[in-house]
């Protein structure tokens, strides 16, 4: 595989780092800009007003540097801070009788400006309640804080334009990501039913085998006593690997509490079924090639191994254009199993930002395995996953 989805994060990741870059570097400029312009020395003879206004810039810069890395609660307070002292020189400029037309300055308004789009977007609602209005204000009111007339009147206006618009596109982002969480929370719910519903047919199934053999010991206890000890042998393991796998099975349903996608009970024969299913529809033909022994699988391998070709599966049909064949193969060696799902197709753009590819990368990392999904290098796309057969369950709580 040419590419993986640790290297789309990494990818993303950078992208963020580039886009801050970029965004500190207009902020480094606006200072300059502000500096050549006399902004902040040549605000009356010898008024202390310049520096305290480089210092509110600087102040400002500093806030959106550290943005990042401030937590929902930290945020809006900080943007609450700036905010009132920018409303504070606001006024003593206003006040300053000697102050010009040069006092405006654009790296503080352009600050506040970011720190309200951040705000909006991530801030703890009863906090953001409080710095949003002060923010905006701050924003607004700067331009008429030189002095009130035409030119700085339509300064304010296009501040408040800005600052509205930064708005809405910080309150969108949020209602986005709380309508994707809700989503996301109403998936989760949703296979955790299923999940239990299939577990309880799991349970049944296996007790119902050692119920058989007991019996079946039982009854040749009298006429074959000498076959009783390796029918209880068999019972013993029986139950042990059922307890087991009901283990891990229900550590999974617990681990669901974080972003963990579950998937019902399923087996190799079901993945046959899958790629019978697909090539049924028409479009592209799948051909599943299978490696190895499958038999002794734990369930909570081969589920993930449905998975995996599920998932696979059903981004061949949004995302592959002009796609004639699949292949399917699973191969069996020694202690892992290697699922690979690849097409002919032109890959059309993905979004990573989906439940997909994250939740299928999340439910193999839980049995200890790992994926990877990127072009191959016959054309078209591929998926890839290993998963550990003897270790699986090793990170159950």
């Amino acid at each position: 595989m040419a590419a993986s989805t640790a290297t789309r994060g990494k990818d993303h990741t950078q992208l963020l780092v580039a886009v801050r870059l970029l965004l500190l570097v207009g902020l480094a400029g606006l200072v300059v800009l502000d500096w050549v312009g006399g902004d902040f020395y040549r605000i009356g003879d010898g008024s202390a007003l310049g520096p305290a206004k480089l210092g509110g810039a600087l102040l400002a810069v500093a806030l959106v540097v550290a943005s990042s890395r401030l937590g929902s609660r930290a945020l809006p307070a900080a943007g609450c801070t700036l905010a009132v002292v920018s409303l504070c020189l606001s006024v003593v400029l206003h006040m300053e009788m000697s102050v010009g037309a040069q006092a405006l300055g654009y790296a503080e308004p352009a600050a506040l400006v970011w720190l309200l789009l951040v705000v909006a977007r991530r801030g703890k609602p009863s906090w953001a309640a409080v710095a949003v209005p002060l923010l905006y204000l701050a924003i607004v009111l700067r331009p008429v804080s030189v002095q009130v007339k035409q030119s700085t009147t339509i300064f304010a206006l296009i501040f408040a334009l800005a600052a509205l618009t930064v708005l809405s596109i910080g309150l969108g982002m949020r209602l986005l990501l709380v309508d994707r969480r809700r989503q996301a929370a109403a998936l989760k719910l949703e296979q955790r039913t299923e999940f239990a519903r299939d577990l309880h047919d799991f349970v049944a199934h296996h007790v119902t085998g050692i119920v058989v053999q007991a019996q079946g010991a039982h009854a040749i206890a009298d006429r074959r006593p000498e076959l009783v000890p390796p029918a209880l042998r068999r019972i013993e393991q029986a139950g042990s690997e059922a307890l087991t796998s009901m283990r891990h099975m229900v550590g999974m349903l617990r681990d669901a509490d974080g972003e963990v996608a579950l998937t019902p009970l399923s087996g190799i024969g079901e993945v046959r079924s899958l790629v019978e299913e697909f090539s049924a529809v028409g479009g592209a033909r799948a051909r599943l090639d299978l490696e190895g022994t499958f038999d002794d699988l734990p369930v909570e391998v081969t589920t993930t191994a449905h998975r995996v070709v599920m998932e696979a599966l059903t981004n061949v049909r949004k995302h592959a254009h002009g796609c004639t064949e699949v292949r399917v193969r699973v191969d069996r060696s020694g202690d892992r199993l290697t699922v690979r799902v690849s097409d002919d197709g032109r890959p059309r753009h993905v979004s990573h930002s989906g439940f997909g590819l994250k939740g299928l990368a999340e439910r193999v990392a839980l049995i200890g395995g790992s994926v990877q999904a990127g072009p191959v290098t016959a054309g078209g796309w591929g998926v890839e996953a290993t998963l550990p057969v003897s270790t699986a369950g090793v990170a159950v709580r």
